[in-house]
């Protein structure tokens, strides 16, 4: 019972260092909800006219646009605990885009990614501004609009005692992951590889959002946590000199690896959505946000659709 409890402190601190709360299985603060405000967020950017005139005239009419994500993706997204606040670059490029666009992002959180993907598809969402993977397999019912190049690598204890150096290293280890990533993928695919060589699996660990799989490490139930790279870092910086980056500078298990907006497949929001971000590309919006939030190193120059299929 002792170790229950103390497992239950550490998962409320990981949760408050990572500046969000439990996901909500959904929030209802942008669908649905007639009491919020239409008028554009603040913005330092006036709203372009061409642009707004190529939006769907559900959207003019509506005057905003519902974007989705699981609140645990900073230092991108970092939603509040009432599932309708979002704070992170991402959530800055929201409003600025929004500006551009004379139209309100308003944001709302859902339970894992999946949800997202499959909301999107459906109709029930806009898009997700994100950064999402971007990946051939997800081009099927969804479009991508380019604006990050990522990597993947480990967040391990302090010393990586395991000596992760990596994805080849994990073979026998205890890997966390979020589930239904592409990261969960490709670990599981490194686990028979290392069963194919005569080696113990993986033993992979999936959780619906990045606090829980960084508990894990920090709770030492996973000898890593595998990821992308910007919001790893993040945690490495708010754990207190208890995690450190591993298998830095490998491809481990990735090509070239980009992440963008999702809207549903051939949506009129794409090109729209790319035209809006290649201005705030242009004009230094886009940098400003991206390196006070320490992500400038995986900036694009130009936004692009579905550039996992161009590689």
């Amino acid at each position: 019972m002792r170790k229950t409890h103390a497992a239950g402190a550490v998962l409320a601190g990981a949760l408050l260092l990572a500046g969000c709360g439990a996901n909500p299985s959904e929030s209802q603060g942008a669908v649905g909800d007639n009491s919020s405000s239409s008028a554009p967020a603040a913005a330092t950017h006036a709203k372009d006219q061409a642009l707004f005139d190529r939006l769907p005239d559900k959207v003019k009419t509506a005057g905003k646009l519902v974007s989705v994500n699981n609140g645990s993706f900073p230092p991108y997204e970092i939603a509040g605990t009432d599932g309708k606040t979002l704070t992170g670059a991402a959530a800055e490029l929201a409003d600025e885009l929004g500006g551009l666009l004379g139209v309100k992002i308003e944001h709302v959180t859902v339970d894992g990614l999946p949800s997202q993907l499959t909301g999107i598809a459906a109709g029930r969402y806009d898009l997700a501004l994100g950064p999402v993977g971007d990946f051939p397999d997800r081009q099927v019912s969804n479009d991508f609009v380019d604006w990050v190049q990522e990597f993947v690598v480990f967040a391990v204890p302090k010393g990586n005692p395991k000596k992760i150096q990596s994805i080849a290293d994990t073979c026998g280890l205890r890997i966390s992951v979020m589930a239904g990533g592409s990261a969960e993928k490709v670990i599981k695919a490194q686990s028979d590889t290392c069963v194919k060589d005569g080696k113990k699996k993986v033993e992979v660990q999936s959780y619906k959002d990045q606090p829980t799989s960084i508990l894990a490490v920090r709770s030492s139930r996973a000898d890593g946590f595998f990821s992308s790279q910007a919001p790893l870092t993040y945690f490495v910086k708010q754990s207190g000199g208890e995690l450190e980056l591993a298998g830095t500078g490998q491809a481990n298990g990735f090509d070239t690896l980009y992440q963008g907006a999702v809207v549903a497949k051939d949506s009129p929001l794409r090109d729209v959505l790319k035209d809006g971000i290649q201005q705030l590309i242009d004009d230094g919006t886009y940098e400003k946000v991206m390196t006070k939030w320490g992500t400038n190193g995986n900036m694009l120059k130009k936004a692009g659709v579905n550039l996992a299929a161009k590689q």
